[in-house]
C-alpha cells in the first residue's frame, strides 16, 4: 500500500489521519485499475506529488474552501483534484463531471469504496452541463486541472460558478504567457482573473489561476459542443 503521510505532513496539508487512509486507499485503486483502463500515464511512484499533493497543497491557503462550499470539479479525468479534496474535505459538496464513462465508473468505485456520501458523479460534458440549470451558477467554486488553455477554462468552468465565487484553474508554467487571453475570457464571461497562486514542494511549482465571478455569465456561454476549444474566446475578438 501507497502512504500519503509523510508526503502530506512535510508539506503541511492540513488533513486528518482518517482521510489519509481514504487518499492511501484511492491511490492503491488508481494504480489497480490504470492496469486495465488508460487513467493516467503517470507511474505509480510519482502518484503521491504529481496527482494527490498536487490536489491538495491549497488546502494549505486559508479560506479558499470555505467550509462546508459546494463545488464541481469539471474535467476530472481520474478524480483530480476533486476526488482528492472531497476525501480531505468531507464538508465539502462535490460533483465531478466527466465525459467518459469508463472514467465515471472508476470514480464511483472508488467513492463507493471509500464511502463518501460528500460527491456525485455526473457524466457530460462542460458544455452541455453549463447550460443545465441544475449546474448552471450553482457552486461556489469550480476547479480544473491541466484541462486546457486558461481562455478555455474560463469558458467552461465561470458558467458554474455562482456570482461571488471562484473558479481554480491548475497550471503550469504557460500561465503566464495564456493571461492576455484568459483575462479577456474571464470578462466576457462575467469574471476576472486574480493574482496567481504559488504552491512549491520540493522544488517544484505548482500554479494555479484563480477567477473571480462578479455578475452573471451571458446565455450564449458555453458555447456549443466543442467550440470553445476550437474557436477560443481571445483578446480582439468576440
Amino acid at each position: 500500500m501507497y502512504d500519503l503521510t509523510p508526503l502530506l505532513q512535510a508539506s503541511g496539508v492540513p488533513v486528518t489521519a482518517e482521510a489519509i487512509q481514504e487518499l492511501n486507499r484511492y491511490w492503491d485503486m488508481l494504480v489497480d485499475w490504470n492496469g486495465r483502463m488508460d487513467l493516467t500515464s503517470v507511474p505509480p511512484q510519482d502518484m503521491g506529488e504529481k496527482h494527490f499533493l498536487d490536489s491538495l497543497l491549497p488546502l494549505t491557503q486559508p479560506g479558499l474552501f470555505p467550509e462546508g462550499c459546494s463545488l464541481i470539479d469539471v474535467g476530472t479525468g481520474a478524480g483530480f483534484p476533486g476526488l482528492a479534496l472531497a476525501a480531505a474535505r468531507p464538508d465539502c459538496r462535490v460533483t465531478l463531471l466527466e465525459a467518459m464513462q469508463k472514467r465515471c465508473q472508476f470514480l464511483q468505485a472508488v467513492c463507493d469504496e471509500l464511502g463518501l456520501a460528500n460527491v456525485r458523479v455526473i457524466q457530460n460534458r462542460a458544455e452541455i452541463a453549463g447550460r443545465d440549470e441544475t449546474h448552471r451558477e450553482r457552486y461556489d467554486r469550480a476547479v480544473a486541472r491541466a484541462v486546457a488553455p486558461l481562455n478555455v477554462l474560463c469558458e467552461y468552468l465561470l458558467p458554474f460558478v455562482q456570482p461571488g465565487g471562484l473558479a481554480l484553474c491548475w497550471k503550469g508554467p504557460a500561465a503566464e504567457d495564456e493571461w492576455p487571453d484568459g483575462a479577456f475570457a474571464a470578462q466576457a464571461l462575467g469574471g476576472e482573473l486574480g493574482e496567481i497562486m504559488e504552491f512549491s514542494c520540493h522544488d517544484t511549482r505548482h500554479v494555479i489561476v484563480p477567477v473571480k465571478k462578479f455578475t452573471k455569465t451571458l446565455p450564449l456561454y458555453p458555447r456549443k459542443n466543442g467550440i470553445p476549444a476550437k474557436r477560443p474566446l481571445k483578446s480582439g475578438k468576440k
